[in-house]
């Protein structure tokens, strides 16, 4: 059985949308994933699936009320949204459009470029965890 369970769980790895930028400063969204393998996270419990750890420099959570729609900006920081509730649409500077779910990862690393635009969908406030990485 267990030989299923990790066939199972490398088949389905955490999923993210990565927004980058080229030489130019415009941004383009890549759909990435985090590799799992089993390991050992809180001994006795039995081993899990987990990604490689990442340093993070510190953590806050936000709130974009409905109707919210911000102006084309960069990152302030490399730093990687998880959305709690809402809906939100992000447009990068090439012009392509993503929406963000709950459940919806988002590695930020438009830091230097032109940006991305953000705004609410929907009648429901977008919450977010935001980790932001360290600064390099």
């Amino acid at each position: 059985m267990q030989s299923s369970q990790r066939s199972i769980a490398h088949s389905n790895p955490v999923e993210y949308l990565y927004l980058t930028e080229d030489a130019n400063g415009i941004s383009r969204f890549e759909d990435r994933a985090f590799p799992m393998e089993m390991g050992d996270f809180a001994p006795p419990a039995p081993e899990m699936w987990l990604t490689e750890a990442m340093a993070a420099g510190q953590v806050l959570f936000l709130t974009l009320p409905a109707g919210w729609g911000g102006t084309q900006h960069p990152s302030p920081r490399e730093q990687i949204g998880i959305c709690l509730s809402g809906r939100a649409r992000v447009e990068a500077g090439n012009g392509d459009i993503r929406e963000l779910a709950a459940g919806g990862i988002w590695w930020m690393a438009d830091t230097k470029g032109q940006g991305h635009t953000t705004s609410v969908l929907g009648e429901e406030d977008v919450r977010m965890a935001i980790i932001q990485l360290p600064e390099t």
